[in-house]
């Protein structure tokens, strides 16, 4: 097994005990109740199953600036109950209508839609009230910095804004730098801040976060062009969600313009961009350096 393939798994559990005791089912002595129903769909959405590859990258980031512990992992677990939250909401009805997500059902399967709706914006809020609190950093600058950054990268200009795009271009069909910005957006956005967040909480400097961020961008490319050879290549059994949506709907993308080989050999390109962003951290990026590959020839 690959070096960082065992981080991954190593840092995936680590996050899986983080979550479990963010999302208890009981409230801590001075929390406010916690109706059952929401907490549980919360907890199916969130727990037992995923890469927790943005937390791992989170993890990464941090450590190459000398940076570890709760904070860090409370950061990671914040990313991931956002990205959870993404994933209840594009499965509903009015989206991507699916039936299958990880494996198992969907949230609005396995409970209802309205329940999905709320469980998916509390898993958002929660996201903000992790980063927000004096637990994850004693300095309220890089709380504040932590805050901002997710949600830019999450709504209008982000997360939010992409999916939006990623609807219109089932009847509007962007050309090559539509899809682009709308996969920069969709999914490259949470991506890059997960590797932003790891330089924050590291205290690194102005030119150094330039270069995480650039070096984050990279890595959600691609992890998107990943994903799209995956939608058309590998079967929904091993990808535990329905695949060939895309084509089915008719949704531009970079592997219907180019090619399983023209995107293949993108991946290449980008590996090779990784790695002479991270050239100057020297060794200490060795990690980062992994994850960079382990996004371009993943098989899940």
């Amino acid at each position: 097994m690959p070096p960082f393939t065992s981080r991954l798994i190593e840092t995936a559990d680590t996050i899986e005990a983080v979550l479990d005791r963010l999302l208890a089912l009981e409230p801590a002595p001075g929390e406010i109740a916690r109706p059952a129903r929401l907490i549980e769909a919360m907890r199916y959405a969130a727990l037992g199953g995923g890469k927790r590859l943005r937390p791992a990258l989170v993890v990464e980031t941090a450590l190459l600036f000398g940076q570890s512990g709760p904070g860090v992992l409370r950061t990671g677990a914040a990313v991931e109950c956002l990205h959870c939250y993404s994933l209840v909401h594009d499965d509903l009805p009015a989206m991507d209508d699916d039936d299958l997500r990880r494996g198992k059902p969907t949230v609005h399967r396995a409970f209802d839609e309205a329940t999905a709706i709320l469980a998916g914006d509390a898993l958002l809020t929660l996201a903000f009230d992790i980063l927000a609190d004096p637990q994850t950093d004693d300095d309220p600058t890089v709380r504040s910095a932590l805050v901002l950054g997710l949600a830019r990268a999450s709504g209008l200009g982000g997360m939010v804004g992409g999916q939006m795009l990623d609807l219109e271009a089932e009847r509007l069909s962007p050309d090559e730098n539509g899809i682009r910005r709308l996969q920069a957006m969709k999914t490259g956005a949470l991506i890059r801040f997960s590797c932003e967040a790891g330089a924050i909480l590291g205290r690194a400097s102005a030119d150094e976060r330039e270069a995480i961020n650039h070096f984050g961008a990279v890595a959600g490319l691609a992890f998107q062009l990943a994903d799209d050879l995956l939608d058309v290549t590998a079967s929904a059994e091993a990808m535990g969600k329905a695949t060939g949506k895309d084509e089915a709907r008719g949704k531009g993308t970079l592997v219907s313009l180019h090619g399983v080989d023209g995107v293949r050999a993108m991946l290449d390109e980008l590996v090779s961009e990784a790695d002479s962003i991270l050239a100057p951290f020297g060794p200490r990026a060795e990690n980062l350096r992994q994850a960079a590959r382990f996004i371009a020839v993943r098989q899940v």
